[in-house]
């Protein structure tokens, strides 16, 4: 016997039709390209992804085809998540971070259709576009009088010209819930991207979790700031989580220096913001160095690597900032887990709940997880075992755009499909994660597991290193021993003695504090803000020990 309910299918055009109809004057405030504030809502907003619509309607392109886009957080990348997804088309996010030959790569192996660019990244078009044969149409975004006179693009029109005098009135198609809504390619750190390809279905019930009280807590009440790129993994969901809940939307535009996110933050009382460690390392320096306070943000999610446990303290001691550990990846929508604490956890004291803080946090309703050992059987829940973390539920991926790198998943002995997320890790008694590192960036010294991630964190809590990477040496004896590469502060001095003393006064075995520290002017980063621990050791190749 079947349930007696209404046949809604699960569609992104469902989040604006609602965020329209229920909270239509709700604020979407962005800094432009241009450096203006410009000021929308979400009624505005509906109404221009619907012209949106139109104009892909009349490109006459099909149910499926793919729209890219090289844009920064902005209100015309916003109208394009609805536009685009809500007419049956798939929005791919295109990562202007990435090197122009990937960037051409992606697009046609996505048979990318239109491509949509802010004017920041002319360049790179003109360096990426006669590379992309598929790509029929090139739009800037941007208002007519503002387009290039002389760009080199043939037939490069203004997103302003190309649907700002269409009609508005669209009547959104109805379609299978599981059917693509987005697309977004791995970083490649080896080999060609991948694709994760996204549905409705997986993206509205990523939204519903992301808004949940344990995991983003959003509401109408609050004003969001989303520092993390909408070109990476749908600004962690944000967009459309904003739309159910009819939230005051922030967008920082491509000024993400510390000062200009602040000033952000301020004027348009932000409640809460999310973002990768590297952006809030900027806004926290440029805080301390001219003594300033919040006077609304009350909480922020961290992810994309692993948050120093020095920002933590600094956030939560010295400006009252609730600060929420996440993780999660592109295969994932990408959240998977989130640090809250549980209500037992509350009587704790400050160093017990901090050192909880600093896992990675609980599943989210919809995700599970598990920890493996070598052969596949897993491992308990005790925080002390350590193996590799699997994860499965309905917006991880089953495989990749066009059957790349085969079938990635991992079948249980129910012949349940497990995604294996490259990463080691344990999870104790109440179900924290804790990352200790990527499988490919673990240390194995004499037999024994050193974490890359516990001996950057106690570098960086060091006042005067800005950033460390840890990375693994060859050694005659021990196969591997760790070293730390540093960038110290501007004005700060720390030799390499002093910096082995302070790992001496933290809770860390002797056999795990690195043989040497190597001071570098600057460390690789990838496209998303990562440390590219590959590039290190290629740049480190022919690096010794000082005993071997």
């Amino acid at each position: 016997m079947l349930g007696l309910m209404q046949d809604q299918p699960l569609l992104i055009s469902s989040l604006i039709e609602f965020a329209e109809r229920h909270n239509g004057d709700g604020e979407i405030v962005s800094r432009r390209v241009e450096g203006d504030i410009h000021r929308s809502d979400w009624r505005t907003i509906a109404s221009r992804a619907r012209q949106v619509a139109n104009a892909l309607d009349n490109e006459q392109l099909l149910f499926s085809d793919r729209i890219a886009t090289l844009a920064w957080n902005g209100y015309r990348h916003l109208e394009l998540y609805y536009g685009v997804s809500g007419s049956g088309r798939v929005l791919h996010t295109i990562n202007p971070r990435l090197h122009p030959d990937q960037i051409a790569w992606i697009a046609n192996h996505a048979e990318d259709q239109i491509l949509c660019f802010d004017l920041s990244f002319l360049p790179l078009v003109q360096a990426v576009h006669a590379k992309c044969p598929t790509v029929r149409k090139w739009i800037a975004l941007c208002d007519a009088d503002k387009l290039p006179a002389d760009s080199g693009i043939p037939n490069l029109v203004s997103y302003e010209t190309w649907m700002g005098k269409l009609s508005d009135r669209y009547d959104w198609p109805r379609f299978d819930e599981n059917s693509a809504s987005s697309m977004c390619y791995t970083s490649g750190t080896t080999g060609n991207p991948k694709a994760a390809l996204y549905s409705h279905r997986s993206t509205l019930l990523h939204a519903y979790a992301a808004a949940l009280p344990d995991v983003m807590d959003l509401s109408a009440r609050d004003s969001v700031l989303p520092v993390v790129p909408m070109f990476h993994v749908n600004a962690w969901g944000i967009p459309y989580s904003a739309a159910l809940t009819g939230c005051k939307l922030v967008f920082p535009g491509p000024a993400l220096d510390g000062k200009s996110v602040y000033d952000l933050i301020e004027s348009e009382h932000v409640t809460f913001a999310a973002g990768v460690p590297t952006v809030w390392q900027m806004l926290l320096g440029h805080m301390q160095s001219q003594d300033l306070k919040f006077s609304t943000l009350n909480r922020t999610v961290i992810g994309g690597s692993a948050c120093p446990p020095a920002m933590i303290d600094a956030f939560q001691q010295k400006y009252k900032v609730d600060v929420l550990h996440a993780w999660g990846m592109t295969e994932m929508s990408p959240l998977g887990t989130l640090c809250t604490l549980k209500n037992k956890h509350l009587a704790l004291p400050p160093a017990q709940q901090t050192a909880l803080r600093l896992k990675q946090g609980r599943a989210i309703f919809g995700v599970d997880m598990k920890i493996v050992d070598g052969d596949g059987h897993e491992l308990p829940w005790n925080g002390q075992a350590s193996g590799d973390l699997l994860v499965k539920g309905p917006w991880v991926v089953a495989e990749y755009f066009k059957g790349e790198g085969g079938d990635p998943l991992v079948p249980d002995a129910q012949g349940r499909g497990w995604f294996p997320t490259g990463d080691v890790a344990t999870i104790d008694a109440d179900g924290f994660l804790q990352i200790t590192d990527r499988s490919k960036d673990v240390i194995k010294s004499g037999g024994e597991w050193i974490s890359s991630i516990d001996i950057e964190n106690i570098a960086v809590a060091h006042p005067a290193v800005a950033m460390a990477a840890c990375i693994g040496v060859a050694h005659p004896k021990w196969d591997e021993r760790p070293i730390v590469i540093v960038v110290k502060k501007p004005g700060a001095e720390v030799t390499r003695d002093e910096l082995l003393a302070f790992y001496g006064n933290k809770t860390v075995a002797k056999w795990q504090v690195p043989d040497d520290v190597v001071f570098v002017e600057a460390i690789p980063l990838g496209a998303t803000g990562k440390i590219l621990k590959t590039r290190l050791r290629e740049q480190l190749r022919d690096y010794k020990l000082p005993e071997c």
